[in-house]
């Protein structure tokens, strides 16, 4: 067989003539394996004739090695499903182009004034969601993303001069409750800070929808301890494989008009666009995502590096299962066995063989990441029994142990704003740990409440920070359990 040395359009004889429906925000692991994959399905399966325009979302990115390529990549899906194990190879065709507003801002607003625009997809991270005050209308680009996404539609209202017909279906992705609201609400926060108008925000109102989601894939990324393996399998170079298991949920909220937006009815792929998406967003987060989170830094202290690893190891997994069986699901007012049938499916993923799924590469936005899938759960059960969770209490002093910085010797994989790093630098030079532990859960910036108030947590952090210091992780939880 020939080797194509080189990933392009003109090597596979992929013409692209797709026009642009789609504006997409984020060029990660997640969405390519997600969001791009299940419109190629509907391209495929439903003849939806939809092209991508990816956005850099920040400052550096992939955006030049995605158009190196023609916006084209390999994803890998690996799993088992009813005992058999699965491989699916898929070549990813469907971005027509990658910008970054930071080095062309031009080029960005132009994806306004494309005739053929539909939808704005969105997944950049939960901190990606956010108000900055600073950032105003003569930024090239602004910095938060909904800044961004303001100056496009208003760009698009312009253009077309308020054409009711040019509304956008908004669809975030970013695993924060109620995303879409969240979104048009800073949205709207910047139309009457910046003085953009009455007519664009009656215009936006009337004619866009925002619809909130849920999203469900657990995607490793780039394979880059088996890369050779990987291209072996593939007759060109790829610099942008991705991994991702076979499992895939996207539920959506909206009504029939959707539907008929989103044919994915139509595929076989299991999306669901339904009145109330809570019940499953809650279970997810909290079950799945949750043990994601309240896992990495306590498995990354104690030694491990993938999920897999994390599960399959005596200690780790069984301190994970009760974290999960024992405490998380004992909050959710859900029916008892369909939460243990889910966390058991949920384990199953976990252990998935073909998938290693790096540990540092869920590090990333801990703090964010903790406040919405793990303590939510660590709140509850202390307000259901009057007492600390003993698996989520100890995770959480692993993750305040964490961002130190440094374990044993070696630097940690800590990746979060420099708010943060910096906050836990200072907080680190305290030699105490009830000092550690107060100043820490007091910080209403990381929590969004004084987590001090909380019955017996502060105490309880001190002592795991206490035992983690000096006996490490598995001594030093046998220690706090006896404790708590």
């Amino acid at each position: 067989m020939l080797t194509v040395k080189k990933l392009n359009r003109k090597n596979t004889g992929l013409e692209n003539k797709l026009p642009i429906k789609i504006v997409q925000f984020g060029e990660g692991n997640f969405l390519r394996a997600f969001i791009d994959f299940a419109f190629q399905k509907l391209n495929k399966e439903v003849n939806f004739n939809a092209g991508v325009a990816v956005v850099q979302p920040i400052d550096k990115g992939l955006i030049n090695m995605l158009n190196d390529q023609d916006g084209l990549y390999t994803l890998f899906m690996k799993g088992v499903k009813k005992g058999k194990e699965i491989q699916e190879i898929e070549l990813i065709s469907n971005i027509v182009k990658g910008v970054d507003p930071y080095t062309n801002f031009n080029d960005y607003l132009s994806l306004a004034k494309e005739d053929e625009l539909e939808f704005i997809i969105s997944n950049t991270t939960e901190a990606g969601i956010a108000y900055v005050a600073s950032d105003t209308p003569e930024m090239q680009p602004p910095s938060s993303f909904p800044a961004k996404l303001t100056l496009l539609l208003f760009e698009r209202f312009k253009h077309f001069n308020g054409n009711p017909d040019k509304g956008l279906t908004i669809i975030p992705c970013e695993l924060i409750n109620h995303n879409s609201e969240t979104l048009k609400e800073i949205i709207l926060q910047y139309i009457e800070d910046w003085n953009l108008g009455d007519e664009f925000k009656s215009w936006l109102l009337n004619n866009s929808t925002f619809h909130s989601t849920l999203v469900d894939r657990i995607v490793p990324g780039y394979p880059k301890d088996e890369i050779e393996e990987y291209n072996s399998q593939l007759d060109y170079s790829d610099n942008l494989i991705v991994a991702a298991e076979v499992f895939l949920l996207w539920v959506i909220e909206g009504g029939d008009d959707l539907k008929a937006k989103l044919p994915f009815h139509k595929t076989d792929l299991d999306v669901k666009i339904v009145a109330d998406m809570q019940p499953y967003r809650t279970r997810k987060v909290r079950i799945l995502n949750g043990a994601h989170t309240a896992m990495v830094p306590f498995s990354l202290l104690y030694g491990n590096s993938t999920v897999k690893e994390t599960i399959d190891n005596e200690f780790t997994g069984d301190f994970i299962n009760k974290a999960v069986f024992n405490e998380i699901i004992d909050t959710l007012k859900m029916d008892r066995n369909e939460l243990n049938s889910f966390a058991d499916e949920v384990f199953d993923r976990f252990r998935n063989p073909f998938i290693k799924h790096q540990l540092a590469d869920i590090a990333l936005n801990s703090i964010s990441k903790f406040k919405v899938r793990v303590l939510p759960s660590l709140v509850e059960y202390i307000e259901l029994h009057e007492k600390v969770p003993t698996n989520l209490t100890f995770s959480f002093a692993c993750l305040i142990r964490f961002y130190k910085g440094v374990w044993q010797g070696k630097t940690l994989p800590i990746k979060d704003s420099s708010e943060i790093t910096e906050a836990f630098a200072k907080i680190w030079k305290l030699n105490d740990y009830s000092q550690i532990a107060d100043k820490t859960l007091k910080n209403t910036e990381f929590w969004d409440q004084d987590l001090t108030k909380l019955n017996s947590l502060s105490q309880a952090i001190a002592c795991a920070l206490e035992e983690i210091e000096n006996n490490g992780i598995e001594k030093g939880f046998a220690n706090f359990s006896k404790l708590y």
